[in-house]
């Protein structure tokens, strides 16, 4: 994944030094999300819960041809209860970074599409514990960091202000979790979990 960020970041910073007419915004960006959690068996219950994200943000713009990039750097905190007994939170640096097109609504607003990949870096607890039904003990264990997929859509107002909305694809697993199911004898279920997220933000650029 370091391979990826790096590369990634280059990528950025290439955009910076190929055009002398791009415009470059910087802002602050903050939202609600709400997590997706799932596992590779339906071993463990989960439900969905709120959580928020928020940091700075840097847009850079072709205005004349409507391509761009932005790229942020976000502490984010995702929440899911699993087994109807643990909520399990997820504190992370995420930084995630998108080629965007932007489509002109006139002088005053605009309406755009994003893509491109998010990398996350564990800041919080990384291990749950809780127990359910006899005294065995279940455990949930989030990864150090984590990669992802972003998509999204939303609308520039007075070239200031973006409300946006996307969809964050985990690639890969988020934690594994280590589950006891009691039904005549106990066994112990190993499951590899998953967490994508909805996002609702607000964006403000200088």
């Amino acid at each position: 994944m370091k391979k990826l960020f790096i590369l990634a970041l280059l990528t950025f910073a290439m955009c910076f030094t190929t055009e002398s007419q791009a415009q470059v915004k910087f802002g602050l960006k903050g939202g609600l999300n709400v997590t997706d959690m799932s596992f590779n068996k339906s071993v463990l219950a989960t439900s969905n819960r709120a959580g928020f994200y928020i940091g700075p943000t840097v847009r850079f713009s072709l205005p004349l041809v409507g391509l761009g990039v932005d790229a942020a750097a976000l502490y984010d905190q995702r929440q899911a209860k699993l087994d109807d007994v643990e909520t399990v939170k997820q504190q992370a640096i995420n930084i995630p970074i998108n080629l965007r097109y932007s489509v002109g609504l006139g002088d005053l607003a605009s309406v755009y599409f994003a893509a491109g990949p998010q990398f996350g870096f564990n800041v919080g607890d990384k291990e749950f514990k809780w127990t359910k039904k006899a005294d065995y003990q279940n455990t949930f264990q989030f990864k150090k960091s984590n990669f992802s997929i972003n998509l999204g859509a939303g609308v520039s107002l007075i070239k200031h202000l973006e409300v946006g909305f996307s969809y964050n694809i985990a690639c890969g697993k988020t934690g594994d979790a280590n589950v006891w199911e009691t039904v005549g004898t106990a066994v112990q279920n190993k499951l590899k979990g998953r967490s994508n997220s909805w996002q609702i933000g607000l964006a403000y650029y200088f």
